[in-house]
């Protein structure tokens, strides 16, 4: 058994460290803070805090202010070849896997319409370098021309170590060649080629505490449970240095839900949907970012049982949808349905928070969820129809759009609860089975559990149900591998412990819950079986 008593006086002490956001809702151009770093150029020397200031957006992954401001830096020096090199640039989300080509293209061509033309606009060997590795990255050499994006993203990776090993003393260089074996890497989360870009970016965090590129990147490359502890001075830095950027507020939420720390996790999403509303203040425009923050806030609430918290999320994302919703909205909604409902275990409520339906939800989540819960109240032929339904497709970040591997688990996840339903104990058991090592066989994934329902967290659902407690705790033990106190599988952990006898797990694990739900509801059922374990042991 994990030494769970050493992880709640862990999760405890963090509770002091708290990221308390003191700062203004709105910033001024010149006071929005977002990190130090060097980087010498030829541009007049009037343009270079522009410039600046776009790589540090950029390194914040803040890709349309950073174009604005690198189109400021060319409106004053029309001549600035790097300039053009980061506004190209911004058409570049590496770990996103997006890149829109003909728009960098387009940017790259305005400082010349060969090659040539633009290496005789860059005055120094280094800028050249740099220029032409943005050439490569768009396919505008010979050697990419034809290539797709995963190629030439190697390429690019490849010219990049070429310029780092050229400038070691660059540290753009480095942070951007990190940056670039992150980027194929992300394809399939090699871990082999995240522990190699976190090699390349220790050292400019090592000599720069407060450059936002070394903090966020090095975030990525220790995103996921094993490694996550390393990344947490990253993750209490970060959110310091860039603090006029949304993402970097929530990015340091990667490593607190990774690690489980949910008072944190709260914290840099509530923060982070402050930047990205004082952002988009006057603009008369949503912003599609907020649902990537907002998705991992109500994650974050109903970890900490703050129920109410999260119906009323779900209350207001339910009002937005309701009103011309951006493309991406309803299938941000249909995911956060899921988390409340798979989460809360309320399955009666299935279709009080069901989308307006005139929404369009295509997020497999969504009909998973209903289908659960169909399923949980006994109307199986229901739920068979909404199994046979749940299929690829939604329109989000990558967090929630599923490949048809994860489709077929969801899809014997429900299988699972009408087996039980009908009393045929033993396909239930094989079908949860399977859907455990299909999900074990896949590679992780950052962030709240790709599956609504976590494979191993259901595994130890029918165990218990059918009282192989022992068995029902090493399958809680496993999700809790991933899925680093979720209280959930903590609450399964505790029940199976405890009918099993083993007081030493069962009282750690209802500690662990006490801690994690100090701000619950209070008259929430979960809590009151905590309270009452705790009063006799």
């Amino acid at each position: 058994m994990p030494n769970l008593q050493c992880v709640r006086i862990w999760i405890t002490a963090s509770l002091l460290f708290l990221f308390v956001s003191s700062w203004p809702s709105i910033l001024s151009a010149d006071e929005v803070l977002l990190g130090e770093i060097e980087f010498p150029t030829s541009g007049a020397p009037v343009a270079k805090p522009e410039f600046i200031r776009g790589v540090l957006y950029m390194h914040s992954f803040e890709y349309d202010l950073a174009a604005r401001a690198f189109q400021q830096a060319q409106a004053i020096d029309p001549k600035f070849a790097l300039a053009y090199w980061g506004e190209a640039m911004t058409n570049h989300h590496s770990l996103w896997r997006v890149q829109s080509q003909q728009a960098a293209q387009d940017v790259l061509n305005r400082l010349g319409n060969t090659s040539e033309e633009r290496a005789d606009m860059a005055p120094t060997q280094r800028e050249k370098d740099y220029v032409r590795a943005a050439e490569v990255l768009f396919g505008m050499t010979e050697e990419t021309k034809d290539l797709g994006k995963l190629e030439r993203d190697i390429h690019y990776r490849n010219a990049m170590r070429q310029l780092h090993m050229a400038y070691p003393d660059d540290p753009e260089a480095r942070v951007f060649y990190g940056l670039s074996v992150l980027g194929v890497g992300s394809a399939n989360r090699d871990y082999a080629s995240y522990m190699q870009a976190a090699a390349i970016l220790t050292p400019v965090w090592d000599a720069n505490r407060s450059h936002p590129g070394a903090a966020h990147y090095l975030i990525h490359s220790y995103d996921d449970p094993v490694h996550a502890i390393l990344g947490l001075p990253m993750a209490r830095a970060y959110g310091k240095i860039a603090v006029g950027a949304a993402h970097a507020q929530h990015m340091t939420s990667h490593i607190y839900v990774a690690l489980g720390l949910w008072d944190d996790m709260i914290a840099a999403n509530v923060t982070a949907l402050s930047v990205e509303s004082a952002k988009t203040v006057g603009e008369g425009a949503r912003s599609r970012e907020a649902w990537h923050h907002r998705y991992w806030l109500l994650y974050g609430r109903l970890q900490q049982g703050r129920l109410d918290d999260a119906r009323e999320m779900l209350w207001m994302a339910r009002e937005r949808i309701s009103n011309a919703p951006l493309p991406r909205e309803p299938d941000y909604y249909g995911a956060m349905y899921a988390r409340y409902l798979i989460d809360t275990e309320l399955w009666d409520q299935a279709d009080k928070w069901l989308a307006p339906a005139d929404a369009d939800v295509q997020i497999p989540h969504y009909t998973f969820a209903r289908a659960f819960a169909a399923a949980k109240l006994g109307q199986l032929d229901k739920a068979r129809e909404l199994r046979a339904e749940i299929h690829t497709g939604g329109d989000a970040n990558p967090e929630i759009i599923l490949v048809q591997k994860e489709i077929d688990i969801l899809k014997l996840e429900v299988g699972t609860v009408i087996a039980m339903a009908e009393g045929n104990e033993e396909k239930a058991l094989n079908l949860a089975r399977q859907a455990t090592q299909m999900q074990a066989s896949m590679p992780f994934r950052y962030g709240p559990p790709r599956i609504s329902k976590p494979t191993a967290e259901l595994l130890g659902d029918v165990l218990l149900e059918l009282g192989d407690d022992e068995e029902a705790a090493l399958a809680y033990e496993d999700q809790l591998t991933r899925s680093k106190l979720r209280t959930n599988s903590l609450l399964g952990l505790a029940r199976a412990a405890a009918r099993s006898g083993d007081t030493t797990t069962s009282r750690d694990a209802y500690g662990l819950l006490g801690d994690i739900w100090h701000s619950a509801d209070k008259t929430a059922p979960a809590l009151v079986e905590v309270n009452d374990y705790t009063e006799m042991h």
